[in-house]
């Protein structure tokens, strides 16, 4: 409703001088000048007044060292040391004074100063029209209120409403921050800037942009329209709704949000944001994706809601938290999982909930996997428990690794080695070097050491409880092919084109 209201404001700022209609002339009173006389140089009906001139119109009163006066037009020039005592709070000054007492018209010229209690305007040239309560300054002005100092090209105060307009190169100055704007709009009394162009505050810690808007610059709270942006040197945010308040730190952004890190080179988008600046927390939600500009390969993610964690006087990121329907891709894996931790001091990600990650070849599944990352690769994961492994064979069915726990290492971004703890088991399909299948290999054991080599098995260790038999592809059932808890998810895999 504010918003509107102010909208209304400048319509009568700016219509103002069709108010000269209205205005009815009334007398003007000399209530004083040292020395009074014609000269006919200056007009038959021209009087000119010397010496601490006082006159009145209205309730208004004009003081200068001199003016010269027609009473038959009621024009009148005023010289040095000119004053205008409009009102119990507004007083104009200057060196020059042309005044229409018929119109209630003032032009003043030379170091021009308007004072309405607390505010005051500075400016070379000034038109003041009485019925309007309206001053104008085309041509550079400056309106200070306590601590506050806006300078424009162009300007228009309202003293009976506390209102001021500032057009072209307005810049606001206050003790904590700066405001850079195209149109604004002050309601002095309020504490409140209204925005109707591109504008820019700035203070020591952040920029905030927008194209339309207001803030209090009493609370320091900030709403910013049509595409507004709250950045730093290591972050921002754009979206085309914004509120702010400095006070708390606190910001929400709605509609098309996108979050960019300079320094982890990231960008997160979504619908909805809100950031707690002081307590170092931000949440990303509705149609969440991601992209973390890695090399070689970029890292995209989607989820529902996403947490992010920073140091409040670093701004580093401590924490990534995702939730519900959590996938992510990168050309060497993929993944998905219902909730997903990622912890950068320890640089690990902990996946829970039905977790499953594609690493080449590879389906790695398990109840929980913590993958620790090194160089933004794959260093090592951990899944617990039901831990299950299964590759696709080259030619026909799928070589299976299965364990309570297992642990395994990677060599650039390609399975190296896994250790298998508690009730081991493997499904493996045997082939020469030429691709001849030579068997089927079944085992168990209590914990396994299974070495990789080209994304194949290269060899497998066993410890305790060994059970292997290697069986002609003829002598196996169908069932036998695939362990307990065999579930291959090809169909659900994340691919590039979703996101």
């Amino acid at each position: 409703m504010k918003l509107k209201r102010y909208l209304v404001v400048i319509v009568l700022l700016l219509l103002c001088h069709d108010m000269m209609a209205q205005k009815k002339t009334t007398t003007i009173h000399i209530l004083n000048a040292d020395k009074a006389d014609y000269d006919e140089r200056l007009g038959k009906d021209v009087q000119r007044l010397i010496g601490n001139v006082v006159m009145r119109q209205d309730s208004t009163y004009f003081y200068s060292d001199s003016a010269y006066y027609n009473e038959k037009t009621k024009f009148f020039d005023g010289f040095g040391n000119v004053h205008i005592e409009v009102n119990d709070s507004t007083d104009i000054y200057s060196k020059l004074l042309k005044y229409n007492g018929d119109t209630k018209f003032a032009e003043l010229f030379h170091d021009v100063v308007l004072k309405d209690d607390s505010t005051v305007l500075n400016t070379e040239y000034m038109t003041y029209d009485r019925v309007g309560h309206l001053a104008t300054y085309p041509n550079n002005g400056t309106i200070t209120r306590n601590d506050k100092k806006l300078v424009s090209k162009k300007g228009y105060y309202r003293d009976d409403i506390k209102v001021a307009y500032f057009r072209k190169n307005v810049v606001g100055t206050m003790p904590d921050y700066k405001i850079v704007s195209d149109t604004l709009v002050y309601d002095t009394d309020n504490e409140m800037m209204y925005f109707y162009g591109p504008t820019t505050i700035y203070n020591k810690e952040n920029t905030l942009f927008g194209n339309y808007g207001w803030y209090n610059a009493a609370t320091e709270l900030a709403y910013l329209d049509k595409r507004a942006t709250l950045s730093n040197k290591e972050q921002s945010i754009t979206s085309d709704t914004m509120y702010y308040n400095k006070k708390t730190g606190y910001a929400k952004a709605v509609s098309d949000v996108v979050i960019e890190d300079t320094v982890n080179k990231g960008v997160i988008r979504g619908e909805l944001a809100e950031i707690w600046r002081n307590i170092g927390k931000c949440m990303i939600t509705d149609s969440l994706r991601s992209f973390y500009y890695a090399e070689p390969d970029t890292l995209f993610a989607t989820a529902d809601t996403m947490y992010v964690y920073f140091d409040t006087l670093t701004n580093d990121v401590q924490r990534i938290k995702a939730f519900y329907n959590v996938r992510f891709f990168r050309n060497d894996f993929q993944g998905k999982c219902d909730s997903m931790h990622y912890v950068i001091a320890d640089s690990t990600v902990y996946m829970r909930v039905e977790p499953v990650l594609w690493a080449q070849d590879a389906q790695l599944t398990g109840d929980s996997i913590n993958i620790v990352i090194k160089d933004r690769s794959i260093d090592s994961l951990l899944m617990y428990p039901n831990a299950f492994i299964i590759q696709q064979d080259t030619i026909k069915g799928f070589n299976q690794v299965k364990g309570k726990q297992m642990t395994v290492y990677f060599d650039d971004n390609e399975i190296d080695h896994l250790f298998n703890e508690g009730n081991a088991e493997t499904i493996y399909w045997l082939r020469e070097d030429d691709g001849n299948l030579i068997g089927i290999n079944i085992s168990q054991a209590a914990e396994m050491i299974i070495k990789m080599s080209d994304r194949e098995i290269n060899s497998i260790r066993y410890f305790q409880s060994i059970k292997e038999n290697l069986y002609p592809e003829e002598q196996i059932k169908e069932e036998q092919e695939y362990l307990k808890g065999f579930l291959w998810q090809e169909d659900i895999k994340p691919k590039r084109e979703e996101f």
